[in-house]
């Protein structure tokens, strides 16, 4: 079996399309489509789905894939033990969500740098749920994420929980928010949030859900400095952590919400798919520095 036609195909799937997996390998689109279409002859059977937009793999092409995925890891895993010094190289694409963007691009990058510079980041930021998805399909090494509370990452991935991080609901004194509140209070306002994916956002709305109240996002928008003017301007209640508001330009035009029975808190977690081969050492750098980084004052939410 050629490896050459192994990457070709686990390209495909990652990347679900012929397009993604050559401009990935550096190949002609014709290239990668002839390199599949040897490996499904070795193996004797139609690995991808060619009806499907993106490309997805048949029964068959999943079960190569995962098989595919670990031969060119340990491939990886036996270039960097062979090296000199055992000096760990090749890339190390890392995902994190913007809320933990300048804690993790900080001290733990300057630590990861430092312990691996033969190693080539690239960094992709993203909403937690996004980063999780691209993790499970070996578009990312690993991702580091704030998922609601009690919800567990999924069992596919190893996970390395980094500590609960909690925040502060804020609005405009003008909005008129009841001192202190009730949740069913919170309930009549409108939320300046994130968009559809994010941590805080998912487990704000399980709480209301849970206790059978609405819950109704008034602006959904990206940015921090933005979601702040915005819940300054009256338009809603929004959430920052208390490092952030002390150091927000926005900071004397709000005023935090007590809500003695809703504190709103996430956890953040380390996440990889196994196994992590070469990138074992880089990965634990990284999620000891970051797990000490959490530990201070957090940045404002982005």
């Amino acid at each position: 079996m050629n490896i050459h036609d192994l990457e070709a195909f686990v390209a495909v799937v990652e990347t679900g399309s012929i397009v993604g997996a050559s401009a990935r390998l550096n190949l002609t689109q014709p290239g990668v489509t002839r390199r599949v279409q040897n490996l499904e002859e070795r193996l004797a059977t139609p690995l991808l789905d060619r009806q499907s937009k993106p490309l997805k793999p048949t029964a068959s092409g999943r079960e190569a894939y995962e098989h595919g995925r670990r031969v060119l890891r340990s491939l990886e895993d036996l270039k960097a033990g062979v090296s000199p010094a055992g000096v760990v190289s090749g890339e190390f694409r890392l995902g994190i969500m913007p809320y933990l963007s300048t804690s993790a691009l900080s001290e733990p990058l300057d630590c990861l740098r430092a312990a691996f510079p033969q190693l080539t980041l690239k960094i992709t930021s993203s909403l937690s749920m996004r980063l999780v998805e691209r993790v499970l399909h070996s578009e990312i090494d690993a991702v580091a994420v704030c998922l609601a509370d009690g919800v567990a990452p999924p069992p596919e991935l190893v996970g390395d929980d980094l500590g609960v991080q909690a925040v502060l609901l804020v609005a405009s004194p003008g909005l008129g928010v009841p001192k202190p509140a009730e949740l069913d209070d919170l309930a009549r306002y409108p939320w300046v949030l994130n968009e559809t994916g994010c941590g805080f956002r998912a487990f704000i709305r399980h709480r209301f859900e849970a206790a059978r109240l609405p819950f109704h996002v008034g602006v959904e928008a990206q940015g921090a400095d933005l979601r702040m003017s915005l819940v300054a301007r009256g338009h809603g209640i929004g959430v920052v952590t208390p490092g952030a508001l002390s150091g927000s330009q926005w900071r004397d035009a709000v005023e935090v919400v007590d809500c003695p029975g809703f504190r709103p808190q996430v956890r953040c977690w380390l996440l990889h798919r196994p196994p992590a081969g070469r990138l074992a050492r880089p990965i634990a750098v990284f999620r000891d520095a970051l797990a000490e980084a959490l530990k201070g004052p957090m940045p404002l939410m982005s």
